[in-house]
């Protein structure tokens, strides 16, 4: 286990917190401000311990090799965007740095009272947060006393701000610990990663079959069921020969989708049926196939009816269930109808731990009214496929200094 925030001392100890608030925007207004709720019980904990909390977080992505689109980036991904969001949620106490000027960023943090919260700049304007920089991981290092992780949807990454700065620290004997979502995160997806309960359903859907190779790979070995939908789906379908119609499909991933189909032909389900249109843009025609062959002059947009009957029935009895990535273009309340009937058909599982992977299927899950009926949606897509991948190990994690190590130390 790794230390938590309940192991440390932080009484007017300045707390270089890692949050993600990486939120979509809407003229420049947060517009799903789940990722700053889930936050909010660590940066709570630690003002009513005392501490001096200063917050970093990436927003959106910034191009650093052109100056043009770099300066394009940033004023679209300011921070400043997001920081009246997170005033209003913790109130008085709250301030916000938007300089880029290290001296300007000192005083601020050494101007800071016990409980108070600090919001820095995206660390992506920093030309060196992605490449781990150890200059800038040095720097902020500087600025705390204790790291703090919580900020799941980034733990795969190896940036300065994740990985380069509680490294630092570690060897400056200062402490690093995880935050509640962090800690919270991981004891849900450990169940997803040695399932020690049976049927154990794993749920995939969304776009590329490439984003999800070594996820596939890992969840033939752990799971019993992998059920497959969404744009994905057709890939599978045409490595088996089955016509796709105009679907997207990732030809050079064609091969894989053979092996794999292979290897697992006892536990990759495909769909059945499809809701297919003739134009994606301007659809006039929706038509419901009879079986899964989609006829030229269609795409594939969603499950079909006897599709998400098929599902259902497989996941009667699941112990687990891990999804990841919609049915369909759920956005289209036309097309919404097979991640929806993914949703009652997890949610109906009265003894199951069911998880979602982050991504657009819990997007899809709190749109349509499912967010309490999941026992867990997580926070980060990328990093909780990564963490099944990778049999529960993250580099943002990782580096975080365990309870044992820091009990032999004491």
């Amino acid at each position: 286990m790794k230390k938590t925030i309940n192991d440390i001392d932080v009484f007017s100890k300045v707390v270089l917190l890692r949050v993600d608030f990486n939120v979509p925007l809407k003229n420049n207004c947060p517009t799903d401000c789940n990722r700053i709720i889930e936050a909010l019980p660590t940066i709570k904990f630690l003002q009513e311990k005392g501490a001096k909390i200063v917050l970093l977080s990436h927003l959106g992505k910034i191009n650093h090799k052109d100056q043009e689109k770099t300066e394009q980036d940033k004023a679209k991904n300011d921070m400043g965007f997001v920081a009246p969001k997170v005033k209003e949620y913790i109130g008085e106490g709250f301030f916000y740095c938007a300089s880029m000027d290290r001296k300007i960023i000192k005083e601020a943090v050494n101007k800071l009272k016990n409980g108070e919260v600090i919001l820095l700049q995206n660390t992506r304007y920093e030309k060196g947060e992605e490449k781990n920089d150890l200059e800038l991981s040095t720097f902020w290092a500087d600025l705390a006393d204790v790291y703090v992780m919580d900020a799941f949807g980034s733990a795969h990454r190896k940036h300065a701000s994740t990985y380069g700065v509680p490294s630092i620290m570690n060897e400056q004997g200062k402490p690093t610990a995880i935050g509640f979502l962090v800690e919270k995160e991981v004891q849900a997806l450990s169940k997803c990663v040695v399932a020690k309960e049976h049927p154990y359903i794993a749920i995939l859907g969304g776009v590329k079959v490439s984003d999800k190779i070594k996820v596939i790979e890992g969840l033939l070995e752990k799971a019993d069921k992998i059920l497959i939908g969404g744009a994905m789906a057709h890939t599978f379908l045409k490595a088996k020969g089955s016509p796709i119609g105009d679907s997207k499909v990732e030809e050079d991933q064609l091969d894989f989708a053979k092996k794999f189909l292979d290897i697992g032909k006892n536990k990759i389900v495909l769909p059945i049926d499809q809701v297919v249109i003739n134009n994606f843009d301007n659809p006039t025609d929706i038509k419901y196939t009879e079986d899964v062959k989609i006829p030229d002059g269609y795409l594939g947009v969603d499950i079909g009816i006897k599709t998400v009957e098929l599902f259902k029935k497989e996941l009667e009895g699941a112990k687990i269930i891990f999804w990841n990535g919609p049915m369909g273009v759920f956005e289209n309340e036309k097309f919404a109808h097979g991640t929806i009937g993914i949703c009652k058909a997890i949610t109906s599982q009265k003894n199951s731990f069911s998880v979602i992977g982050g991504g657009d299927s819990a997007a899809a899950a709190i749109q349509f009214g499912y967010k309490k009926k999941f026992s867990h949606i997580s926070t980060g897509g990328g990093a909780s496929l990564e963490m099944i991948e990778n049999d529960g190990h993250l580099p943002g994690i990782d580096i975080i200094e365990d309870n044992e190590k820091s009990e032999n130390n004491a």
